[in-house]
């Protein structure tokens, strides 16, 4: 399978549940133009997870928004593919969702001076079968400019994205 090959159109909700009905590009420079108008300074991290059970495998992406010492907030999309992958596929198509998502984003987020950050499911020790991503996974999100994290600092992926397929 080749990661181009794998799009679609990602379904938006807010924690709660709630649908997010405009296109994701407007949903958040309304809730950047709320959030300033609050006096919050906010950072984006995006991160994608996956769970495999059976053949079936879930991926949620999030879109965090941390409020500066105030908490935060995110909107989630989920997906479900019945496509077999080995873990390093999976890995880097978690990292492609978060790519897709921050890339959209990544000018609006300029324009209002919103640092990002895209974070990887990925773990930094080599004992672990994730880890065989590490280096492409890194250099595909550093290529596109975008301030990378992996775990144990991959947040937005590891704790807020995995709650969210678990």
């Amino acid at each position: 399978m080749m990661l181009g090959d794998y799009k679609s159109e990602m379904q938006w909700r807010k924690f709660n549940g709630e649908k997010v009905t405009a296109n994701i590009v407007d949903e958040v420079e309304q809730l950047i133009i709320t959030e300033t108008a609050k006096g919050n300074k906010l950072k984006v991290c995006i991160g994608t997870d996956s769970q495999v059970t059976g053949n079936v495998t879930e991926f949620a992406t999030v879109i965090v928004f941390v409020r500066q010492k105030k908490g935060g907030f995110m909107l989630i999309s989920s997906e479900k593919s019945t496509q077999k992958m080995s873990i390093k596929e999976r890995m880097l198509l978690e990292v492609s969702k978060s790519i897709e998502i921050a890339y959209q984003l990544c000018d609006l987020l300029d324009l209002y001076e919103v640092d990002l950050e895209v974070h990887a499911d990925i773990n930094t020790n080599p004992s672990f079968k994730s880890n065989t991503a590490l280096s492409e996974a890194m250099g595909y999100i550093l290529s596109m400019g975008f301030v990378f994290k992996a775990k144990p600092d991959a947040f937005a992926s590891s704790y807020c994205a995995n709650k969210m397929v678990h």
